[in-house]
């Protein structure tokens, strides 16, 4: 049996904190074992600059993203789709894996207070990597 890919969606409402600190992490955690998308239901207009700080104090540099609009077919494409603090905006799917992640906002918040968001979200990536995507699967 060939094992494809598993893609993640990460959806939150600006798709500039949350959601793309989930798929920064998930990108340099899983490497190309796994597919990353991030989008907003309404997104900004650029990534919260706190959440670059906060993540380039981990060797991330985010500065290049700019946030997404949610798509229909971003959906469609995904086998797990996590969300955080979105609602309804999201579209369901039959045989998605859903997953809402309650997570503190970092919108108009300064990197001290982005830390320990930033801490929460590597921790549930790790988690989501060992179940989806481990090391030693093979492709």
């Amino acid at each position: 049996m060939t094992i494809t890919k598993p893609s993640v969606l990460f959806v939150c409402v600006h798709n500039a904190g949350r959601s793309q600190m989930a798929a920064a992490y998930l990108t340099h955690l899983a490497g190309d074992r796994v597919e990353v998308r991030s989008a907003g239901s309404a997104p900004a207009d650029t990534v919260n600059p706190a959440v670059v700080a906060a993540l380039a104090e981990e060797g991330i540099d985010i500065s290049a993203e700019v946030p997404k609009v949610l798509t229909t077919e971003a959906v469609k494409e995904s086998d797990v789709v996590i969300t955080m603090g979105c609602g309804d905006a999201c579209p369901i799917f039959p045989g998605k894996r859903y997953e809402d992640w309650t997570l503190e906002d970092p919108a108009g918040q300064g990197v001290a207070a982005v830390r320990p968001i930033r801490d929460e979200i590597r921790a549930r990536i790790e988690a989501l990597i060992a179940e989806i995507a481990p090391e030693n699967a093979t492709p």
